[in-house]
């Protein structure tokens, strides 16, 4: 696997994005085969793995931690913390709110660091901007945590171009995280890349097969639990879907052409968009894995990357990818 930068870190170029493991989408109750997956992916020569507080919430962290216990020298887990957790409604993150005050901040790496089983946090996120704590004050106490040993990397999630400037002024910034494939663009068009590029930061997008559609596997939402996350949003509305499956069967066909699978040739394009740019794909299924892994080998040349960027631009795509609520949450 080659490797990329995240800020100090050296990490593979394809991440795994655990939170399928136990939140959000249909949940198949695997713990084994999870844990077989995080294994495989160890062997294909990931190193980055994605968790966060929130995921479950709280056992994510748990399955990561054990999964990846034996691979520890070898890898680098990135967590998250940044919202108040509704003891009513814990899987809705939106529900309680952000919460990124300092003190909130080291009292959940402290929780995290136990329920991973680790000494030190690689790559620590604030997973949403808390309209009513200064970034500089939220960063500060993630400095700290870095001074005491306890983080290695610090990193945001789905903040603004202005945010990250003031972020990265306060403490270097390793990587941001926010929703990047070929049907979501926003960092192109809210100058996040851009920052990205010009202050040397990494970006980790996630999502990079559109929640799934564009692997081309997704061809029905039947199959999706009541409590399946894709359900609130709006791309996932059946008239939406039905539109966008359009748009995929496009995509197949290219992915044809070229002797690869559609979410191959998805997260291609998404690489080929700068070496500083780090996707983490998530699954739960070790064949789905291998396939994802072996896009990093694929080359796309520029002509290929701009038809697919034409195939699937955002004006092409229907409906929005958050509904307002957390849309709100986003871009600050």
């Amino acid at each position: 696997m080659k490797t990329r930068q995240l800020g100090s870190l050296s990490v593979s170029a394809l991440g795994l994005g655990c939170m399928g493991m136990t939140h959000g989408y249909t949940q198949t109750g695997d713990e084994a085969g999870s844990l077989a997956t995080l294994a495989r992916a160890v062997d294909l020569g990931v190193t980055l793995f994605d968790t966060a507080e929130i995921y479950g919430p709280f056992t994510n962290e748990i399955l990561v931690g054990k999964g990846l216990r034996p691979y520890r020298d070898r890898i680098q887990i990135a967590t998250k913390f940044g919202f108040r957790i509704n003891a009513d409604n814990p899987n809705d993150a939106s529900a309680g709110g952000t919460d990124s005050r300092p003190d909130h901040v080291k009292a959940v790496a402290e929780a995290s660091l136990k329920r991973l089983g680790v000494e030190v946090i690689d790559l620590f996120y604030q997973h949403r901007v808390d309209p009513n704590v200064p970034i500089e004050d939220t960063v500060g106490a993630m400095a700290d945590l870095v001074r005491e040993g306890k983080v290695r990397a610090l990193g945001l999630s789905e903040a603004s171009a202005a945010t990250l400037r003031r972020a990265h002024a306060t403490h270097p910034i390793a990587a941001i995280q926010s929703e990047y494939s070929l049907w979501t663009r926003d960092p192109e068009d809210n100058g996040v890349l851009d920052t990205c590029r010009e202050l040397g930061i990494g970006f980790v997008p996630f999502s990079p097969l559109g929640r799934g559609v564009l692997t081309g596997a997704l061809k029905s939402l039947d199959g999706m639990a009541a409590n399946d996350f894709r359900r609130s949003l709006p791309r996932f509305s059946q008239e939406n879907f039905d539109a966008n499956l359009a748009l995929v069967t496009a995509l197949e066909q290219m992915a044809a052409d070229k002797g690869v699978t559609p979410g191959q040739l998805a997260l291609a394009w998404v690489l080929a968009q700068g070496d500083f740019i780090v996707p983490i794909p998530g699954t739960t299924k070790i064949a789905n894995l291998e396939k994802n892994v072996a896009a990093a080998d694929i080359v796309l040349s520029a002509d290929e990357v701009a038809a697919l960027g034409d195939l699937l631009s955002p004006a092409k795509v229907a409906g929005a990818r958050y509904p307002e609520r957390m849309a709100q949450m986003a871009n600050k």
